[in-house]
């Protein structure tokens, strides 16, 4: 989840679904590019890495009945795969655009799944979306959404599928000192929540390879999971510490093609971070605000239907760990009124 998607989130879509694409990177390393159904982000990758005769898949892409099976099919057959050829699924984290399609790829090849363990934060939504969507409701609340704006969200968010094949228990937990053999060598595993709780990089130290999910990405962005865990975004910030110390040279995103600069993209996640937290500073500084008001000083627009969850998620964690710095303060709601947010 993206800036750039929480943008796109407010435009109507008008171009037509991609079909899955596939192609060789490197030796070995293959990137299969699926189709998502949200305005100006139309794919997201998975990577198939060669493995004994068969491979393994890091992330699946997004569950679109009736044919986004078939889309990721149809990648690998354009780099001479075959989806019973699945050795093994890892998952660099539980959102719906990596995870989605795990169970139906585990149904078809009797693979395993691995994946971290703290994962309920996309789970949770598969097992009941209602009980989700009136927590998401109740924090739009607090955070001082208008009631019409809330209509139309609970509207919109409830007429979407799930994007998940099913709810599926990881076989093994993806912690640190497990690793993931394929014929490029062992893939290392690197916790690095902040986007997700359940975020992990994979690392191949010989060819200096970076699987990164969502907490890289080609054109720098910024989504966080609020709510979960007490801090997301200085979980971030740490996960760009853990991801600096690697070294890789080469990253195979989530989104978007094969990057080099690795260490350019680290130093500009970080500052976008800190511009981030400069906006809502200054918008702090003027007095008291709800989480709700603070969003045009940070992104310049109001929110919509399809933007309000995204939105709120960012600003409500750079406000979190504003509060934990010491710079910012919460104000209780009270009477049916909204909590605000102080310097």
């Amino acid at each position: 989840m993206t800036d750039r998607r929480s943008q796109a989130h407010s435009a109507k879509a008008t171009a037509r679904r991609e079909l899955g694409r596939g192609e060789r990177v490197m030796p070995g390393v293959f990137r299969l590019r699926l189709a998502l159904p949200w305005p100006g982000v139309p794919h997201c990758n998975a990577w198939a890495v060669a493995a004994g005769d068969g491979f393994v898949l890091f992330d699946t892409g997004m569950h679109q009945p009736p044919d986004s099976l078939a889309n990721l099919e149809r990648a690998l057959a354009m780099c001479d795969l075959r989806l019973e050829q699945t050795r093994l699924v890892v998952c660099t984290h539980a959102h719906s655009d990596h995870y989605g399609q795990a169970a139906a790829v585990v149904a078809r090849t009797g693979c395993e799944l691995w994946m971290h363990p703290n994962h309920q934060h996309m789970t949770r939504m598969a097992e009941d979306p209602d009980a989700v969507l009136a927590r998401r409701l109740e924090i739009a609340r607090q955070s001082g959404v208008p009631a019409q704006p809330l209509r139309e969200y609970a509207a919109e968010r409830g007429s979407r599928q799930s994007g998940i094949s099913g709810v599926i228990e990881p076989d093994r937990d993806l912690l640190p000192g497990v690793t993931i053999t394929t014929d490029l060598g062992e893939w290392t595993v690197h916790e690095t929540p902040g986007h997700a709780p359940s975020h992990v990089c994979f690392f191949q130290p010989e060819r200096r390879l970076l699987v990164s999910g969502d907490h890289l990405l080609g054109r720098i962005s910024l989504y966080f999971d609020y709510g979960y865990t007490p801090d997301p975004v200085g979980e971030f910030l740490h996960s760009l510490d853990v991801v600096e110390r690697l070294g890789a040279r080469l990253c195979l995103p989530g989104h978007g093609r094969t990057f080099a600069d690795v260490h350019a993209h680290i130093r500009g996640n970080r500052e976008l971070v800190r511009q981030r937290l400069a906006s809502v500073r200054e918008a702090l500084a003027a007095g008291p605000l709800t989480a709700f008001e603070v969003v045009p000083h940070v992104y310049g627009d109001s929110l919509s239907p399809q933007n309000t969850h995204w939105l709120l998620s960012k600003i409500l964690s750079f406000l979190t760990h504003l509060q934990v710095t010491g710079i910012a303060r919460r104000i209780a709601g009270d009477d049916g009124r909204p909590e605000r947010w102080a310097a």
